[in-house]
């Protein structure tokens, strides 16, 4: 089964960063991509916490009873454009999951102290567990990469589950591959990745985030 990895949807309340406009898609192309989702059973993720997970994801996917994984920035939740505490109780509430995405926008391979280390692998999912109210176990890779001291950190963290670009680690089956969805969606492109998960999963694996 397919793992669809999306971001923002409709008009963005906030200025983006650089890059994420790639990663943006319209209303329109999210509903195309979920009559994919429900005729082929893929699955659905959301990273960075943009308010339209809730505003415009949410209602979708609990009328077409979908379930999906959110995974917001821990340290940008309540500001303008991403979800606050209220947002993430909601998607708790409707029986979605929500995971860490890390406390920032970094790459945690080239997180360079202890402390950087500790606020983006303990502290965000700490966080979230508090704002939600549920526990933190699964988490997406910013960028999608990961090195052999990022998923040490998080097994000893009891990491259940890991999203990342790339298929799973040797030893590691709970890291998991996605494929991003970009702003030139298209329903013909998402039902054929959906059908050769394998194939389509490393052809149109996600360009690193800025």
């Amino acid at each position: 089964m397919i793992t669809f990895a999306v971001h923002g949807i409709g008009r963005p309340l906030r200025a983006l960063d650089p890059g994420e406009d790639e990663r943006w898609i319209t209303v329109e192309q999210f509903e195309s991509l979920l009559e994919v989702v429900v005729r082929t059973g893929a699955h659905l993720t959301f990273d960075d916490g943009n308010s339209s997970d809730v505003e415009i994801a949410l209602p979708r996917l609990v009328e077409r009873g979908v379930f999906a994984e959110f995974f917001p920035l821990a340290g940008r939740v309540g500001e303008r454009g991403y979800v606050d505490r209220d947002g993430l109780r909601q998607l708790v509430d409707a029986g979605m999951h929500v995971g860490s995405h890390g406390w920032d926008r970094v790459d945690w391979r080239r997180l360079d102290s202890t402390f950087a280390v500790h606020r983006e692998l303990d502290l965000a999912p700490r966080l979230l567990e508090k704002l939600s109210g549920t526990p933190v176990q699964r988490f997406s890779l910013p960028e999608g990469r990961f090195d052999r001291r990022v998923l040490t950190h998080l097994r000893d963290a009891g990491a259940t589950r890991v999203y990342a670009n790339v298929g799973a680690a040797r030893g590691a089956a709970w890291v998991r591959p996605r494929t991003e969805i970009r702003s030139d969606l298209s329903p013909r492109w998402a039902e054929a990745a959906s059908r050769r998960p394998r194939r389509w999963a490393a052809r149109w694996a996600p360009r690193p985030v800025r």
